[in-house]
């Protein structure tokens, strides 16, 4: 069996022939994530393909701060995922959740800046497989207060895609 190893991910099992979910934690600005490898039984997964991956991923933190971006400016059209998003986790809002969560004490001060600064990623799926969806990156705004993420994807060259969807 050849193998090669990887910075993020140890060392990896070539030419495999079944599936694979490789897990692994990651430190991005201050924060642990979950990184999750997915390689496909039938997908081309060789050392040239775990590099790349490897290569990507230094660029996580351009791609976060783009989907942010693309967050902030969906916040201020009506009816996007993030909109609606935040409007459902601010209604009925427990005065504990508005500290704990949000860092404010009024549910006035929850305004779109405040709930940007409070929303994490906390998991990264890559499928080297999927080159239009080569990585998937969920936003939350913690396990401990809601099992619902912000879903943005990219594709293999780190292109965001235009739709970030809410999903469960």
């Amino acid at each position: 069996m050849n193998k090669v190893a990887s910075q993020h991910f140890g060392e990896i099992e070539l030419n495999h022939g079944r599936d694979h979910n490789i897990a692994a934690r990651h430190e991005l600005a201050g924060q642990t994530l979950e990184l999750d490898l997915n390689i496909n039984a039938h997908d081309h997964f060789d050392e040239a393909a775990m590099h790349k991956v490897d290569y990507r991923l230094r660029f996580l933190p351009e791609l976060v701060d783009e989907v942010r971006d693309m967050i902030a400016i969906e916040l201020e059209q009506e009816g996007t995922s993030p909109q609606e998003y935040l409007r459902f986790h601010s209604n009925a809002l427990k005065a504990e959740h508005l500290q704990k969560v949000f860092g404010v004490s009024d549910k006035s001060e929850l305004t779109s800046a405040v709930f940007l600064k409070a929303l994490k990623l906390g998991h990264v799926g890559i499928y080297p497989g999927q080159p239009e969806r080569y990585f998937v990156l969920d936003f939350t705004l913690g396990q401990h207060f809601t099992d619902e993420v912000l879903v943005a994807s990219a594709d293999e060259d780190g292109v965001v895609d235009d739709e970030i969807v809410w999903e469960s």
